[in-house]
């Protein structure tokens, strides 16, 4: 399935592009901050791996959506902190709802061939 990959790669993608980010934040809150982007970034892409190799896709994918609405949060309050520029939280944003949308149409899709929706 090409939307099970899509979501991995961009998710892969973002982990690349946010740990040289989170590097720059101040010390002050490179190790709180900082760690939970980087863990919850390296949950959603684990969960994403999970969901694509077990049968019980639904459940961890409704649980990597919230996972990533947490990132979504936390991206912003990095924003109105200034720990990032209003150019890489556009960046971010988009890449965030990108993977959001894949993420939902995996789930319609499960969805669909469970006979739920």
């Amino acid at each position: 399935m090409s939307n099970d990959l899509d979501v991995i790669t961009k998710t892969y993608d973002l982990i690349l592009w946010c740990l040289p980010q989170i590097i720059k934040f101040p010390k002050t809150h490179r190790f709180t901050i900082g760690e939970k982007l980087e863990n919850l970034l390296f949950d959603i892409l684990g969960n994403l791996i999970e969901a694509k190799y077990t049968k019980n896709k639904m459940e961890i994918l409704a649980r990597t959506n919230i996972q990533l609405e947490k990132f979504r949060y936390f991206v912003r309050i990095c924003k109105d902190m200034k720990f990032i520029n209003i150019d890489r939280y556009e960046y971010l944003s988009r890449q965030i709802n990108d993977i959001g949308n894949l993420i939902g149409g995996w789930l319609r899709q499960q969805h669909h061939q469970k006979g739920i929706g």
